[in-house]
């Protein structure tokens, strides 16, 4: 008799988890031999499982993964020289928490941007914001907020994410502005968040994509000195018609 009511006052509370499971141990003639503690604890489970399932889901669509890609999607079979060692300790996500940044390098088509993306749903995963851009649509877009006003906010929405993904950089030059963005975004965020960036260029050529020497000195003293690394080499993935397909 008590059936709908409580149902009412759980959704009511919006603990739509525990309603959910209350619905479902209802049902179930076994669950009858339960007590109350028993009956709570499983509500409880439920409701957990839903929040943690709904945070997951809000992050997911914040971040604006350019890949729906999951760790256990992750080929490790193909030559394209990934220690898988090293992956999963990545996908532990503790160097985010540390604050360290990660350079995945490589030829086109050895799925660097599914790895950056695998990484950053683990990251929604372990209760992490994160924020996804490919480099030439996140300089288009600082280039547009400095004209528009806001680029300000911008920058601040950049600096609080947890971990901040930097897809495709590379290889073209950057102008003034851009250099000075990308000084920016390394200052606000050093020791406060991590980086991924994924790039075709070695790391050791980016020096000459910065441009000038004092700011290259700046940014990749900031980028490097912490950053795991993964350099990625062999022929494309393309050809296998695999999720691996980008980058």
């Amino acid at each position: 008799m008590l059936l709908h009511p409580t149902l009412d006052l759980l959704n009511e509370l919006g603990l739509t988890g525990m309603a959910k499971g209350f619905q479902n141990l209802d049902t179930q003639p076994e669950a009858r031999a339960l007590d109350h503690a028993q009956w709570l604890g499983l509500l409880l489970d439920q409701e957990v499982t839903v929040r943690r399932q709904k945070r997951f889901e809000s992050r997911t669509r914040t971040a604006g993964l350019r890949h729906d890609a999951s760790l256990e999607d992750v080929d490790y079979q193909a030559a394209r020289g990934l220690d898988r060692g090293l992956f999963l300790k990545l996908g532990s996500c503790d160097w985010i928490r540390s604050k360290r940044n990660l350079l995945i390098t490589g030829p086109c088509g050895l799925g660097k941007s599914f790895l950056a993306c695998a990484l950053g749903q683990k990251a929604c995963r372990e209760d992490l914001s994160v924020v996804y851009y490919r480099a030439s649509r996140l300089f288009a877009m600082l280039t547009l907020g400095r004209s528009d006003g806001r680029y300000a906010k911008m920058l601040r929405t950049l600096s609080r994410a947890s971990l901040l993904i930097i897809d495709d950089w590379g290889p073209e030059a950057l102008n003034a502005d851009r250099r000075r963005d990308l000084l920016e975004i390394v200052e606000d965020r050093y020791d406060r968040g991590s980086i991924l960036i994924t790039s075709q260029v070695p790391v050791d050529r980016w020096y000459e994509i910065i441009g000038n020497p004092t700011l290259a000195d700046a940014i990749l003293d900031r980028v490097v000195h912490n950053a795991y690394r993964i350099d990625l080499s062999g022929e494309s993935l393309r050809k296998r018609s695999t999720p691996l397909l980008d980058a």
